[in-house]
Formats: C-alpha cells, structure tokens, sequence
C-alpha cells in the first residue's frame, strides 16, 4: 500500500507541475447554446452511481468503484470527441483538470495525509459536557483543517469517549451534522466547494466575514439541542460509566500540527499574492505561478508528514489509504462528466437548462436568494455538493466579482447551501460515510441511510427554515 501511495503522490506532483491549478481567462471551448440535455447524462449517471451502488451492490462497488468512474468518463468523453473533436475535448480536459481537479484533490490529499498523523487518546468520558466541547472544537477546527480532516482527526477519541455508553448513536449522527460538514463553513479550507469558489476568485476572506453569522446560529442552536439530548441520554443511563471528569488526554504527532498551518498558509498566500507571472500550458491557457506553487507545497508537506511521522501513530489511527483513492477516482469521473452540464449552464437563457434559471430568478431578473439556498442544499443532500455548487454558481453568472458585490446574498446562499445541506444524507458529503463507517468498523451500530435521513430530516429541515427567514427571506 506504501508503494501505490508513493506512486500516486509522484504522479500527482507530475500533474501539478505539468497542468499546474488556479484562475485562467480561458474560454470555454464547447459551445452549451448547442448542447441538449443528453450531454449531462453521464454526470448524472456517476452520481446515482455513488448514491445506489454502496447500497445494492456494496462489494460490487467496492472493488470496482474506479471502473464506474471511469465508465461515465469516456461516456462523455469519446462522444465528445467523434461530434466537436480530439482537439476540443482535449482543451476542456486540459482546462478541468487545471483549473479544478488537481488543486481540489491535492488539498483534500494533504489533508488527510497530515490530519492522520495526530493521534488524540486518553481516558475520555463522554458526558454531555465533554461531548459537547469536543464537538464544538471540531465545528471551528473543520474550517481550519477541513471537514474531511476534522472528522478523521475526531471521530475515534469520540468513539473511544462513548464506547461503554449505551446510547451513543446520537453523537455520531450530530458529529456528522456539525464537524463533517456545517463545520467547514468558514474558510476555503473547510469545505471542497468553498474551495472550489476560491479558485473561481472568490476571496478568502469573504468567506470568513460572509459565512460566519450562518454558522455560528446553525452551530449554536445544534449544539444546545445536542446537550438537551445528550444530558437525557446520561440521566437515564444513571451515570453509570464513571466519573464526570476528563482524566487525561495523550496526543502524538503534534509535529504534524505545523505542517497543517503550512497548508493554512500555503492556500491563504496563493489567494493573496498575485505573481503576475502566467505559465502556458497549450491549448491557449495561462496559469499563474503562485497556484503551482501552492500545490507543489502542499505535496512537499504531505510528504514531510508521511517521512516524519512515526509509523505506529498511523496504525494506531487506523490510517489507510482507501477513502482518498476513492474520493480521486470518483471526483475525476465527476469532474470531466460536469464539464457539458457546465458549458449548458453557461449558455444561460440560450441553453437547455433555461428553466433551471427561471426557477431561481425573479420576474425582475433579480435573484430569489431562498430558491438559490434549498435548490442548491437540495442537491447537495443526494449529490455532491462540490459539483453542486459549481453549478449554482455559473447559473449565478460565474462571476465571482459580481457574486460578492452586488450580488452578495445569492453567493451566500450557494455556499450556506452546499456546505450546510450536505448533512442531510449518508452521500451528501464526503466525510459523512466515512464517519459512518469507522463507527460500524468499531461496533456502534449506525443508523440505515433512511433511517439517518430520519435524523436530518426532524433536526436540520426546521433549522434550515429558520435560516431562510434570518438570512435569505
């Protein structure tokens, strides 16, 4: 497993340097007024992909999950080529994998690489008050470190906490709900469509300044109720599990504490510095120095974490490699089959997906900000909500500049959307099944994918209301 990660890393520094990844002017080559609606079916059909195959078919998926991916890919891909040409198909491969997969995917690798070296154990005891404070500490760390980070950092001193508890399900389910994704909401790093939005041009900070009121009353009113129930749970347990007092805590790693303020720093000085110096990489492309060199640091990082590290603290964390080939598998199938759903979107009134637009646009033209906040949470629950947001954003115009001035609380509604509804399922987000699954792997029994919905659907729906009214009426 060594071997294949190494192999992976120097395939993806390769890339890095070679199809380096942030802001070009490019165009789009493909021309979306021409496009039907046949075109996004592949997109569509990776993500039913992902939602029903680790339910019908979960050894199925499990082994083959890279040749689906790779299956919707060349359904777009080849049809591509054969009707507008190896050389157009060719340029929007070149401009997705530039500008949007390869920085996506090499800050999601860092990461985890890093995240997975801290090892945190001791002799926690869960009571509402500890549970509470660790969920809350890694609400504000997921904006730092990552919603996929956060969780891996977390999840097992949460599990070890409320291992001898006999009602515990609920903790994971409300883990997942505030550190898996309403968590991320406050930097690019938090989130993979926040960053997305980044390297759309959209500023660092204003995602800091926009979506802190959001977060911080969905993250308030989410915590207080998880203590009610939590407290309820303790009481009718009759305390029986120990003292109410944290005893000690254990971390090893914390080394790797500094390489995570390199990515911080890494990410915040590539938004920040503009170089002025664009490197041609064909197809009519220029992209600017400083996105190369955030990626090539954050791989130097990963792989200082990796040399650093003893190799216990990994084990111990039962770190592998799965979840992050996983995720580069299928978010390469994912991104090279929104490329025509993209180009549709950019046609505007001139596409196929007019009505689409219609249904978040006012008489006026103006934008019905509330339609913008649940159309885009919507999809976000059963897709992905890093493509999601891509969507609503261009539907939105694709202009970053104009999206934080005039059209402020439209972006704020994409993005409190994307992040925040991608708790309501199992498939909403990309930590949210990981979670589930180191759970299960240590014997808590977690609640089926409807049965989870259940949850989200009595606990998030009535917050989301609530938003709509505070921020978005």
């Amino acid at each position: 497993m060594k071997r294949i990660a190494r192999q992976v890393s120097l395939l993806a520094m390769a890339l890095s340097v070679a199809l380096p990844g942030t802001a070009s002017a490019a165009e789009a080559h493909l021309d979306g007024s021409q496009m039907s609606l046949l075109w996004p079916l592949p997109f569509a059909g990776i993500l039913l992909s992902i939602a029903l195959f680790p339910l019908l078919a979960p050894k199925f998926w499990e082994h083959h999950f890279g040749k689906v991916a790779a299956f919707w890919a060349l359904a777009f891909l080849l049809p591509c080529a054969a009707i507008y040409g190896v050389p157009t198909t060719l340029a929007e491969l070149v401009h997705t994998t530039a500008l949007e997969y390869l920085p996506f995917i090499i800050l999601l690798l860092s990461l985890f690489v890093v995240s997975g070296g801290i090892r945190i154990a001791g002799n926690l005891v869960g009571n509402p008050a500890t549970n509470t404070a660790m969920l809350a500490i890694g609400t504000f760390a997921a904006s730092v470190v990552g919603t996929t980070g956060a969780s891996m950092l977390l999840i097992r001193p949460m599990i070890v906490a409320n291992k001898n508890r006999a009602n515990n399900v609920h903790v994971f389910i409300f883990f997942i709900f505030l550190v898996s994704n309403i968590g991320g909401s406050l930097t690019p790093l938090g989130d993979p469509p926040l960053f997305l939005g980044f390297l759309k041009g959209v500023d660092f900070l204003w995602t800091v300044e926009s979506m802190f009121l959001p977060m911080m009353v969905s993250s308030v009113i989410l915590l207080a109720l998880f203590y009610a129930i939590d407290s309820y749970f303790w009481g009718k347990e009759g305390h029986r599990h120990g003292g109410h007092t944290l005893r000690h805590v254990d971390l090893a790693g914390l080394h790797n504490v500094l390489y995570l303020f390199g990515i911080v720093g890494a990410v915040l000085i590539s938004g920040i510095w503009k170089s002025g110096v664009a490197l041609p990489v064909g197809f009519g492309f220029e992209v600017p120095l400083e996105g190369v060199l955030r990626d090539v640091v954050l791989l130097v990082l990963a792989w200082l974490s990796l040399r650093t590290t003893r190799r216990n603290i990994r084990i111990e964390n039962a770190f592998t490699w799965t979840p992050i080939q996983e995720v580069a598998l299928l978010f390469a199938g994912i991104f090279i089959t929104i490329i025509p759903a993209l180009a549709i979107l950019r046609a505007g009134k001139d596409g196929h997906l007019a009505p689409l637009l219609a249904f978040v646009t006012a008489a006026d033209g103006q934008p019905i900000n509330a339609a913008y906040f649940w159309l885009t949470g919507v999809l976000s629950s059963f897709l992905d909500n890093a493509p999601t947001y891509l969507v609503f954003f261009n539907l939105a115009g694709g202009d970053a500049q104009h999206l934080m001035g005039p059209l402020y609380k439209t972006l704020l509604a994409i993005s409190a959307g994307a992040v925040f509804m991608g708790a309501n399922s199992y498939i909403g987000n990309a930590p949210n099944f990981m979670v589930k699954s180191i759970c299960e792997e240590r014997g808590i029994k977690m609640p089926s994918f409807f049965g989870y919905m259940a949850w989200s659907g009595a606990i998030l729906l009535p917050l989301f209301v609530i938003i709509t009214f505070v921020f978005f009426r």
